[in-house]
């Protein structure tokens, strides 16, 4: 099969791998339709956070099942359904207290980083991590369904209230999942996203919408300081300047990666304005469902702006400003096996 590694320059390159089988009892192996590009994927290409050369990169799929173990009994071949690549072993002492997303036993199964993922014709993943698509959701909008599991944790550790402000920091495609689901819940967002491209990508998104409850804003607007109940940085290296997005008493969530980030803050503002630094971590797999259900009700498809296939794997990436120089010309992009306008 025709597979997209990371090589020990951090770039990608298209490969011949063997086809997947499945070789334990609970193997599901699927036929990848299109993979979402994340953020962490271009964070490795960009040097931002790590992963292991050779690896198969890839993480947001969905697809049809090709193959099962003789063990396997909730899926079979032709079922069509969506990937959850936040693996856990379940029996270490944290998975065993419920905290699957915080699981001990991370090495070797972080899919796309140091995993086989599914930039890919075929992926193999225990039973457990495969999710049926629900009748009449496209493959477009089941792509978006992981990230906003992401943004489900992230805003439920925020204890984000119907009728709060969310200032979400960033207006790529989490920044903007984070958004829609925040709408959601009920809460007015303002959405702060540099870029003017972007900015005016993301006010399509919410061209749905007829409340005002959702606003795109440059990040030094002075309208955005001091407003959120809940900060969320979707980008990962802005602490500081979301500590001044947030009200006293706001809740500020670190969600964006970033290993190369750091942030000096004075303990006596926190202190003084009663503020709440957040991490989430990833998302407990017990969301991964209601990620689903909630994909029903969003129009998620809306954000994928650019389809590519495994061969333009360097447009799909020069798109996303991966490429030293590059704007950013997408919001969310997808690759696709075969011919990039293949889908099922």
């Amino acid at each position: 099969m025709k597979a997209l590694i990371l090589d020990e320059r951090r770039t990608l390159s298209l490969v011949d791998r063997p086809k997947p089988e499945a070789t334990a009892p609970t193997d599901v192996v699927v036929r990848v339709v299109q993979t979402g590009v994340c953020g962490t994927d271009r964070s490795v290409l960009v040097g931002k956070f790590p992963a292991e050369p050779g690896v198969v990169m890839g993480h947001e799929a969905v697809g049809v099942v090709d193959s099962t173990g003789s063990a396997v009994t909730d899926h079979k071949p032709g079922d069509r359904v969506i990937i959850n690549p936040t693996l856990y072993c379940g029996g270490c002492p944290t998975c065993l207290e419920g905290h699957w997303d915080f699981c001990q036993k991370k090495a070797g199964t972080e899919v796309g980083l140091d995993l086989d993922g599914a930039f890919a014709e075929y992926i193999r993943l225990p039973e457990r991590f495969i999710h049926p698509m629900p009748d009449g959701m496209d493959f477009d909008r089941a792509s978006v369904v992981e990230p906003l599991a992401c943004a489900l944790n992230n805003i439920e550790a925020g204890r984000l209230q119907a009728g709060e402000t969310a200032v979400v920091v960033g207006g790529g495609p989490v920044g903007v999942v984070c958004a829609l689901a925040a709408h959601h819940y009920g809460a007015r967002v303002l959405l702060a996203e540099p870029d003017p491209y972007r900015q005016e990508l993301c006010r399509q998104v919410f061209s749905h919408t007829d409340d005002g409850r959702v606003s795109v804003h440059a990040p030094d607007e002075e309208g955005l300081t001091g407003r959120g109940d809940v900060v969320i940085d979707t980008v990962g290296s802005l602490l500081e300047q979301s500590m001044e997005y947030a009200a006293t008493r706001g809740r500020v969530v670190v969600m964006g990666y970033n290993s190369n980030a750091s942030a000096t803050v004075r303990p006596l503002e926190i202190l003084q304005r009663g503020l709440q630094i957040i991490g989430a971590g990833d998302y407990n797999s017990r969301l991964f469902p209601k990620a689903i259900e909630l994909a029903r009700w969003l129009p998620l498809e809306k954000l994928i702006t650019h389809r590519f296939s495994l061969e333009e794997h360097d447009e799909a990436f020069a798109a996303l400003a991966a490429a030293p120089g590059t704007p950013y010309s997408a919001l969310k992009v997808v690759l696709v096996p075969g011919p990039a306008g293949a889908r099922g």
